[in-house]
């Protein structure tokens, strides 16, 4: 009798739910190489996961492992999606992970949101009305058809001041990255412009046309079309939850709302997705992260496995209980107290110092000491909240001989804004200077590069002639009113026995109408200037005040620059922002006084606020053995003077116990 069967083909949608292999004789000892946490990570390969890893845990060697042990498993490479935010940092995991076991692991599918987007979307171009060999804007770009756009419509002819082509490109950016409507990012961030929300979304509505009659995709495009074909293409969808089965996301509380919508998407049914990350380290809401991505992964997800992994491998115990208590005063977190077994270590330092200069020149002291007892300059950084904080700090360094390189903003004089008022300056100093009597003209309304140049001309002939001075020129040229308006502020500063405070503040009240008309961010401007001015005040000699800011510029961005002079070693100065998940022996954290540290724009909402506090305890977990925080006891505004300050808040309530405390006074 012939034997019945049935004969059932399998789908590839059936594939999807077979499960990686337990009953293999591993390589790797991971439960003996791997602390508890950070092994229970590893093993969980199925369903949601949430991986809360504290700063210094060995979050990066969790993922590694998790890619080995899931490679070791008889998972796909190509089916593993690794996503980070840089694709060096994908890479140097996906080379650690083969170095584990073997070159499988480098088939991993592994690079930014961005590289993702573009890789998938050029398979499927044709899905979003383009064709595959469309072209990428970057931000320049991107902000280059902005303008064309804006002056076809008449916009640079406005009346009012009408937003520039890169707070154009930021509003439209924010937006899509938010999932926001542009009135809700004008209205939190650029409320000046409210007056001009339909202009603004006309221009949006036109580069959106443009970029597609021209087969044209920014960044914030790749990732909105693949976010748009998941939602909406049900083919699309089944692709590509059969080709990525386990998706690993890494510096999860960097994402935006967007990315997070793209990872929900990603999952599927089968939802193997581990998120990794730190709440207490979600700093960057000015990109557009959303600090409520790894907060409501539990509600996205309610039956994911949330692991923490608390054991440091970078700081000693006296740093890691100070920092502890910076984010104990936090209301939304994951509850995480973090331990090391190495050495206890000295106590953090808390610096008062009775004024800016005194803190700068404690901190130039200290490094030099430092650097004598054996500590390399590249071991040790100086962080702060903005970029102008370091400002005198830098005329210190100059002055003591000891190079540095300064990352996450632009040195000092390389600010447009500065370099004005230098060049002001400078006139004074010397007016047959035209370099900055090129600038300063062209700064004044209806003078371009040819009436500059001709006013450039007549200013040198005087001088050569020996009969130059700002009243006779004043008075004996037919000056369009703003040149006459510049002349007569430049013959007012010119006073001998003006100090350069003295001089800066009768240049700045006409200044600050340039720059108000120039800079949409110009409030931000005018606060560098405050500290300009601030450290114009230790000097009595224009001269001496120029010769100490005159620092050798870079010819190449602050990231790519060597460090000044032959030295091979070079001190750190970086933005807290762009210090984020590196490390140093030492760190010496600046300016943490109230007003600045939060700043006073932070305080006015609960979540800015409890952003700055992170801001803080991702400073304060950079350092391995040495930590300083210092603050002047008095700082220097333009508008209040000379004010009295005090400690910020955030490290006011933390426990005597965990630091010592000084104060600097001169001698």
């Amino acid at each position: 009798m012939a034997k019945k069967y049935i004969l059932k083909r399998v789908s590839l949608e059936d594939k999807v739910t077979e499960k990686p292999r337990t009953d293999v004789n591993f390589k790797i000892d991971y439960k003996n190489i791997l602390n508890p946490a950070q092994y229970e990570a590893v093993i969980t390969t199925e369903g949601p996961v949430l991986v809360i890893a504290g700063a210094g845990t060995g979050k990066t060697q969790t993922l590694v492992y998790r890619v080995a042990r899931l490679v070791e498993m008889g998972v796909n490479p190509q089916s593993i999606l690794l996503l980070t935010f840089t694709r060096k940092a994908a890479q140097e995991m996906l080379r650690r992970a083969a170095m584990l076991i073997d070159s499988r692991c480098e088939k991993v599918s592994g690079g930014t949101f961005h590289s993702f987007a573009n890789l998938i979307l050029r398979k499927f171009a044709h899905k979003i009305g383009y064709p595959s060999n469309f072209t990428i804007l970057d931000q320049s770009d991107a902000e280059d058809v902005i303008n064309l756009i804006r002056t076809n419509l008449g916009f640079d002819k406005q009346k009012k001041r009408f937003p520039k082509k890169q707070t154009l490109y930021d509003i439209i950016s924010l937006s899509i990255n938010k999932q926001c409507s542009i009135e809700e990012v004008v209205a939190l961030q650029y409320p000046q412009f409210l007056d001009f929300i339909d202009d603004i979304k006309l221009v949006k509505s036109e580069y959106d046309k443009f970029k597609k009659k021209n087969a044209l995709l920014d960044y914030d495009d790749l990732l909105l079309k693949l976010k748009e074909l998941l939602e909406k293409d049900e083919e699309f969808r089944k692709y590509i939850h059969r080709n990525y089965k386990y998706i690993m996301v890494d510096e999860y509380q960097d994402t935006n709302k967007l990315q997070a919508q793209i990872v929900k998407l990603l999952g599927g049914t089968a939802r193997n997705i581990m998120v990794v990350g730190d709440d207490s380290q979600s700093i960057y809401s000015f990109r557009g992260a959303n600090f409520k991505n790894i907060m409501d992964f539990p509600k996205d997800f309610p039956d994911a496995k949330i692991i923490t992994i608390e054991e440091n491998y970078r700081s000693t115990q006296a740093i890691l209980n100070f920092t502890n208590q910076i984010i104990q005063f936090m209301r939304e977190k994951y509850p995480k107290v973090l331990y090391t077994k190495n050495e206890f270590g000295e106590l953090p330092q808390i610096i008062a110092a009775e004024n800016t200069t005194l803190e700068s020149k404690f901190v130039v002291d200290k490094i030099l000491d430092l650097r004598e007892e054996g500590i390399p300059l590249q071991d040790m950084a100086v962080l702060f909240r903005s970029g102008y904080i370091s400002y005198d700090l830098e005329i210190e360094l100059n002055k003591a001989g000891i190079p540095y390189r300064k990352f996450g903003g632009i040195k000092f004089i390389e600010t447009a804004h500065i370099k004005d008022m230098i060049s002001f300056l400078r006139i004074l100093n010397n007016p047959i200077d035209k370099i900055s009597w090129f600038r300063v003209l062209q700064l004044q309304s209806g003078v371009g590069p040819k009436k500059a140049r001709m006013l450039t001309d007549e200013i040198e002939e005087d001088v050569t002639k020996g009969v130059f001075n700002f009243k006779n020129f004043l008075n004996t040229k037919n000056l369009p009113e703003s040149v006459y308006n510049l002349f007569k502020v430049l013959d007012e500063a010119n006073g001998k026995s003006l100090s350069p405070a003295e001089r800066i503040n009768i240049i700045l009240p006409f200044y600050e109408k340039i720059l108000r008309e120039k800079y949409d961010d110009f409030q931000k401007r005018l606060k560098d200037l405050e500290i300009f001015l601030a450290i114009s005040e230790r000097y009595n000699s224009l001269n001496s005040f120029l010769d100490d800011l005159a620092l050798e510029p870079p010819t190449q961005s602050v990231y790519d620059i060597e460090s000044p002079g032959s030295e091979d070693e070079f001190l750190t100065l970086s933005t807290i922002h762009s210090a984020k998940g590196l490390e140093w022996h030492s760190v010496f954290v600046i300016g943490v006084v109230e007003g600045f540290f939060p700043n006073t724009r932070a305080s006015e909402t609960f979540e800015d606020l409890e952003e700055e506090r992170r801001l803080l305890y991702v400073a304060c977990t950079r350092a391995k053995r040495n930590l300083f925080i210092s603050y002047p006891l008095v700082m220097f505004s333009r508008i209040d003077g000379v004010t009295y300050s005090k400690k910020s808040r955030f490290i006011a309530p933390i426990d005597p116990q965990y630091y010592e405390e000084w104060i600097i006074n001169e001698e």
